[in-house]
């Protein structure tokens, strides 16, 4: 089997298991903001809290979305679009669930970050549908 008959499947499964993953995170977060942080936050970092559980979840699903595309089309670009999802994940919802949890306000430095990768995996996705 050559490389590139082994590559786009690699892709899928990985793609498909990570957006799998991280939408199931999601959920469970989302239990923990609404269920254990009820009475130990504010109604604001309640709000925003729940703004990075919401993106992850999106993004999850845009994971399974690259899974579906690198199962139809060959593009190395499907790949990065993956990665670039999963950078966008953690820069974005991990830096506002950990400024919610523990406070330092540099880490909303970082969340403009994720979501420019976020940003950049929805472009390359598109891109590669149009060139498809």
């Amino acid at each position: 089997m050559s490389r590139a008959n082994v590559t786009p499947m690699t892709s899928v499964r990985l793609f498909f298991a990570l957006g799998s993953v991280l939408a199931g995170l999601a959920v469970a977060v989302g239990a923990f903001g609404a269920h254990g942080l009820r009475n130990a936050l504010s109604a604001a970092d309640l709000s925003t809290f729940e703004v990075g559980v919401r993106y992850q979840m999106y993004h999850a699903l845009g994971l399974l979305a690259v899974a579906w595309a690198a199962a139809r089309w060959e593009s190395f670009l499907i790949g990065v679009a993956g990665w670039f999802f999963v950078a966008g994940i953690v820069l974005f919802s991990g830096s506002i669930y950990l400024l919610v949890l523990t406070g330092p306000r540099w880490l909303a430095a970082i969340t403009p970050l994720g979501g420019v990768a976020l940003l950049i995996g929805w472009v390359l996705l598109a891109w590669t549908a149009v060139q498809g």
